[in-house]
């Protein structure tokens, strides 16, 4: 019952702005830019179309990015690659001030287009938010809000849009553009690009580059067009600061170097986990404890992520987590090494202890051997997974796991013996 009162609202509504224009003389067609916002779904910001009427004062906003956690199946659809999104339309004011009241940046630029232009967008605009065609499969850099807007404003200029910038070499890779907006949260950027495979590491062009909001804002800002008449224009006549955000982090111009950061806080970590191996070293039961706890946690910290990964890039259709070589180092195996890791902490057994050390540490070798390898392979023209972050976050720590003094003597000779005898 809800669905179709929902349904008869918006053909209604759609009906209701159908004789908004009733030609293209009395229409403004805008660009907003919204910069990001707090949940992490708008780090990246958000844009949408704007039709004014200047006769009636009406306008409307035209929004491509509307989902709604509460339709059938969200998160089910969304754990395999499948989220539904929707075009949507609401009056202006009402949005702008929603964008302002939650610190966000809001830029808005006027178009320049013959009349006819504009009641071709606004009519492409309209025909988007009807019930049978506004629902569409939202990719984050394919087919999003910005891809929507950007699509438009070529289809305003007969292509000359995509003409001019679908074949310009992009400064930077879709990794580099996501990291610009996450370098303010070292523990999201991390695990953001963990998940993400060398498909977004391959050159883009400029085009490509307008999945980012800001990316549209930039390029249409000093875009020129030759019109329906011949007339050479400047597509945007006007940018308008509508609201500038206050104490946002900057987005920034170019990416941070983040492997240098990981490497650092993962040096510190393996120090501090080290102190308890040393305690551990002189017979301290306490450092046993919380070595083996500390390796229970890591493993569950990484083993989780590896699942979430192995899971992502197998049976979902996340296609820019495929290609991701940070599995041959990080795989769902390591969870074996949390209840391991707690029966070393814990159990009073010699023997068990022995034979939980040495699990401990094949876990941990192979891990360290795979970091390795896919290191290596990156000689190969057919691997350029930019994952050293990645690599260094996990390396010293699987090295101390693996090769901590205590007990290694023991290991070795174990196996030293194993092989000698074969």
């Amino acid at each position: 019952m809800i669905k179709k009162v929902v349904f008869l609202f918006i053909l209604i509504f759609a009906l209701g702005f159908a004789a908004f224009a009733a030609d293209g003389e009395n229409l403004n067609v805008k660009v907003a830019v919204m910069g990001p916002g707090d949940e992490l779904y708008f780090w990246w910001g958000h844009v949408a179309l704007i039709v004014e009427n200047t006769d009636t004062e009406e306008s409307y906003f035209f929004d491509y990015g509307i989902f709604d956690f509460s339709q059938d199946n969200f998160f089910y659809n969304f754990a395999f690659g499948r989220l539904l999104y929707c075009c949507g339309v609401s009056k202006t004011q009402r949005n702008l001030k929603f964008y302002k009241d939650t610190n966000r940046d809001v830029i808005i630029y006027t178009l320049d287009l013959p009349p006819e232009t504009k009641e071709k967008v606004y009519e492409f605009a309209a025909v988007n938010v009807l019930p049978e065609n506004k629902d569409y499969y939202y990719h984050h850099f394919k087919d999003n809000c910005s891809t929507r807007i950007r699509d438009i404003i070529d289809l305003a200029t007969e292509g000359q849009f995509k003409e001019q910038f679908g074949n310009e070499k992009s400064r930077f890779t879709l990794r580099q553009h996501v990291r610009r907006h996450t370098y303010f949260s070292p523990a999201a950027d991390w695990f953001l690009s963990f998940l993400m495979g060398q498909v977004i590491d391959t050159p883009i062009t400029v085009w490509e580059d307008m999945f980012l909001p800001s990316e549209v804002g930039k390029r249409i800002e000093d875009f020129w067009y030759t019109d329906t008449n011949g007339e050479l224009r400047k597509l945007v006549s006007s940018v308008d600061n509508y609201y500038i955000s206050q104490g946002r982090p900057p987005v920034l111009d170019k990416p941070h170097i983040q492997w240098i950061w990981q490497l650092f806080f993962s040096l510190a970590l393996t120090i501090f986990i080290g102190f308890f191996f040393f305690l551990y070293s002189k017979n301290i039961k306490a450092g046993r404890v919380l070595a083996g706890i500390s390796m229970s946690l890591c493993a569950l910290f990484f083993g989780s992520f590896s699942l979430l990964l192995y899971f992502m890039n197998l049976f979902t259709n996340h296609d820019y987590t495929f290609e991701n070589f940070n599995m041959i180092f990080s795989t769902p195996f390591l969870l074996v090494a949390v209840p391991v890791s707690l029966i070393f902490a814990f159990t009073k057994n010699e023997k068990r202890l022995l034979k939980c050390d040495q699990l401990i540490r094949i876990i941990w070798i192979l891990c360290a051997l795979g970091i390795f390898i896919s290191m290596i392979i990156k000689i190969l023209p057919q691997v350029f997974h930019d994952n050293l972050a990645e690599q260094m976050l996990m390396l010293p720590l699987a090295l101390l796991f693996a090769f901590q003094p205590v007990g290694l003597k023991e290991f070795l000779q174990k196996y030293g013996k194993k092989n000698g005898s074969k």
